[in-house]
C-alpha cells in the first residue's frame, strides 16, 4: 500500500516531467503547449483545459522539439540539436564535440550524412507538429526554429 508522502513523491516527480508553455508568437494567446517526458507526448490545451490535439512522439523526435522549445524564438543550431540526439547528458563540451564534428564534415564534404539522424527525426516530428499548427523553419547550415502555421494559414489572414 503506497502511503501519503510515496503518491505525493510520485506526483512532484511525475510534474517535473511536464512543462507547460505558450510562447509568445508560436501559440494563439489562449492555447498551451504541454509537454510529457515520460510519456513522450505532445498536447496543445484550450482555456479550461481543454485538449485540442495530441501526438505521441518517438524519443529522437522529443529530443528535438526540446532544445527547440528552449531556444524559441530564436532558431537552434545544428550542434545543439545533434548533441541532444547523441549524449545522453547534453553539456557545453558535448556541444562544442558536435561543432568540430560538423566543421569537419563541412569540410571534407560529409554534412549531409553527419546530420542525417538529425534530418530524419525532424522529418517525423515536422508532420507531428503540423496537426498542432507548428512548424520547423530550416536555416540553412544553421539550425532550425519551431513557427506558427495558424498565422501563415489563409483563414487567418482574412481576420
Amino acid at each position: 500500500m503506497l502511503r501519503t508522502q510515496d503518491i505525493q513523491t510520485k506526483r512532484h516527480k511525475e510534474a517535473a516531467n511536464i512543462s507547460h508553455s505558450s510562447p509568445e508568437g508560436l501559440l494563439p494567446i489562449n492555447q498551451t503547449l504541454v509537454v510529457n517526458l515520460e510519456t513522450r507526448t505532445v498536447s496543445l490545451l484550450s482555456d479550461g483545459p481543454t485538449l485540442i490535439v495530441e501526438q505521441q512522439l518517438s524519443i529522437n523526435e522529443l529530443h528535438l522539439l526540446v532544445p527547440m522549445l528552449d531556444s524559441f524564438p530564436h532558431y537552434c543550431t545544428y550542434e545543439v540539436l545533434l548533441s541532444h540526439l547523441t549524449t545522453k547528458v547534453v553539456t557545453p563540451a558535448s556541444i562544442e564535440y558536435c561543432r568540430q564534428r560538423l566543421r569537419e564534415a563541412q569540410d571534407c564534404g560529409g554534412w549531409e550524412q553527419e546530420l542525417r539522424p538529425v534530418r530524419r527525426a525532424l522529418s517525423s516530428l515536422r508532420n507531428k507538429l503540423y496537426r498542432l499548427d507548428l512548424g520547423i523553419s530550416n536555416i540553412r547550415e544553421r539550425g532550425c526554429g519551431l513557427i506558427s502555421l495558424a498565422a501563415q494559414s489563409p483563414e487567418s489572414q482574412q481576420l
